[in-house]
């Protein structure tokens, strides 16, 4: 057994809490991760999954990982190199499909094929989105305020939010619909065609369990979308893999001491007088720190590794009934070719073949899905993200072989009358033909075949119900509610215990916000720390 002292011991080598031990290193802090798998990387790690390939086993492409990171932490000189991702193809059948890009005018021309309204109003709700995203953009580095508190401190911190917001206008009023409204009903406002609305509202239901139709999906879809990336796009493939994201920021944290031990599953965070003294592994080693600082979901934190008298009631019952249910899935494909969409036309679409698709033709389409999920089954026609790094990396698979990610919904954690064990096989065989119908003779052509339903990303990765973003991006599940009201700021209602990962705001996705802003708020406490 070992025993050993650290300012900082981090639960979990997910990219949070690598980025958060980064930080702190760079501060001059000695710093452990512990890593209960023997990869780093949590949900953004690249691993063999068939001989010769590797695949980003479960985040698939760079979209929310934020500037800020990637400069402080210097991750472009260590080497993170950003490969395209075609535009967006969306097949409508095997005859017919919309481009989406970056190209305000040919998303436009497109949508205008289908509706001459919506293409007509495209660039304007563009710009819209634009001015709205910026300010969401912004709020994504603060530390969520306690609105309860009445402390001159407290009441210091809201006002000098409010000052900081002071020149937004409309774009309130915006967000406030945004948040509340669902996605269809939000682009009905914008968009007469169901296709139109199906490419942009596409988005509300990645990772979550919502349709298009339901209440708050709106804000979903502009989570997903308000990425942003020094000189990369909007999107975009990393090269060698999701995996190679976390391996940069662990070696960012590592040049300035940063220690990274895999395989040590922390099951025990030990309290004393209030205050989180020590943490216990499997193995009985026992790492004692200033600050313990979680990457793990708050319900694996504060429901499995703290004893339950060390936390107050009304705190661990918002911990207990913090929306984790996932019917989001991935299946990584080995492949001999990537799929070929019959509606695609490469002299129509101006590139040779495309990497990035979406399987939603339309709202009608999107809300089925998502219906059959509420009945307690898989959906019967899944709507599914398609993309084959392969096409541009040439690292991941045997040369002329490909790599394709398929990720969609939805499959519930929990079936209604019927298990996995025996739904498996019929769900797998949905997928394929769903594919099979748009890229006829896809099947033939696979090797072998990853498929992660919710059940086994929870036992992978230790996520609750395997939900991707450790919990619902819902209202009451945003910024000073997550994950529980007045623990929002990256603390805890214990003395030197704080969180860093995808439970705290602004929520999951790769972008290193949670744990920049973690790193943050702990050295704010240290010399509060110290004196302890």
């Amino acid at each position: 057994m070992t025993a050993a002292k650290y300012d900082a011991v981090i639960i979990g080598g997910g990219h949070n809490g690598l980025t958060c031990g980064a930080y702190l290193a760079r501060a001059g802090k000695k710093v452990l991760v512990l890593e209960r798998r023997p990869v780093i990387g949590g949900a953004a790690v690249t691993e063999e999954f068939a001989p010769g390939f590797r695949t980003s086993t479960f985040s698939y492409v760079m979209s929310l990982l934020h500037p800020k990171v990637i400069r402080e932490l210097k991750l472009r000189e260590l080497g993170l190199t950003v490969l395209p991702a075609t535009d967006m193809f969306c097949p409508i059948g095997t005859d017919d499909y919309i481009i989406f890009s970056g190209d305000v005018a040919r998303t436009a021309e497109q949508f205008g094929r289908f509706s001459k309204h919506d293409g007509a109003i495209y660039a304007e709700f563009d710009t819209w989105l634009n001015e709205v995203a910026y300010y969401v953009r912004r709020f994504l580095l603060e530390t969520p305020v306690d609105p309860a508190k009445r402390d001159f401190k407290s009441l210091l911190k809201m006002f000098g939010l409010v000052w900081r917001y002071r020149k937004i206008g409309n774009q309130l009023y915006d967000l406030v619909d945004l948040m509340t409204m669902s996605a269809d009903d939000f682009l009905a406002r914008w968009f007469e065609h169901s296709v139109t609305r199906a490419v942009l509202g596409y988005y509300c239901s990645i990772g979550t369990f919502t349709g298009p139709k339901t209440p708050g999906s709106a804000y979903v879809v502009l989570h997903h979308i308000m990425g942003e990336h020094e000189g990369a796009g909007g999107w975009g493939f990393i090269r060698g893999g999701m995996g190679a994201i976390s391996d940069l920021i662990a070696e960012s944290g590592r040049r300035h001491g940063m220690v990274v031990r895999t395989d040590a599953d922390v099951v025990r965070v030990e309290v004393a007088n209030g205050r989180a003294v020590k943490v216990v592994t499997a193995e009985g080693d026992e790492y004692f720190a200033q600050a313990i600082v979680s990457n793990a979901s708050c319900k694996v934190l504060f429901d499995q590794l703290v004893e339950p008298e060390h936390l107050p009631a009304d705190f661990l019952k918002h911990i207990r009934d913090f929306r984790t249910f996932s019917t989001a899935f991935k299946v990584n494909v080995a492949a001999e070719a990537p799929p070929r969409f019959a509606a695609f036309d490469a002299a129509k679409c101006g590139f040779e073949a495309p990497n990035y698709v979406h399987i939603g033709p339309n709202v009608e389409y999107l809300q089925a899905a998502y219906e059959d999920a509420c009945h307690g089954r898989f959906s019967r026609r899944p709507f599914m993200t398609v993309v084959i790094p392969t096409m541009v990396d040439d690292t991941l698979a045997p040369p002329g072989k490909h790599v394709i990610n398929l990720f969609g919904g939805h499959a519930p954690y929990k079936l209604d009358g019927r298990s996995w064990d025996e739904e498996r096989p019929a769900f797998v065989e949905t997928v394929f033909d769903t594919i099979d119908e748009l890229a006829p003779g896809f099947s033939d052509g696979i090797i072998e075949s990853q498929v992660l339903l919710p059940h086994d990303i929870e036992r992978i990765i230790n996520t609750p119900e395997g939900h991707i973003f450790h919990g619902e991006l819902a209202l009451e599940q945003l910024f000073f509610q997550r994950p529980a009201p007045h623990y929002a700021d990256y603390r805890s209602p214990i003395e030197g215990l704080y969180q860093c990962g995808a439970s705290t705001h602004p929520g999951g996705g790769v972008s290193g916000i949670p744990g920049h802003n973690a790193a943050r708020e702990i050295l704010k406490d240290w010399k509060r720390l110290q004196r302890h």
